[in-house]
């Protein structure tokens, strides 16, 4: 047997367009950036960053 028994047959136009009309076009790629959400662990807590150490001094008497 030869290769060109062996080959697969010429799809002609008819039946390209009753694929496309049949699965339609892949969809649009997605990078893996767009598939990844990031966001702190932990939120934003104001009352960590608020230690003022003249307060701290004046209310325990330092």
């Amino acid at each position: 047997m030869t290769y060109e028994e062996h080959a697969e047959p010429d799809v002609d136009a008819a039946d390209e367009v009753l694929r496309h009309q049949r699965f339609g076009a892949l969809p649009e790629r997605i990078r893996p950036e767009e598939m990844v959400e990031t966001r702190p662990a932990i939120g934003h807590d104001p009352d960590r960053d608020a230690y003022d150490p003249d307060e701290f001094a004046v209310r325990y008497g330092l």
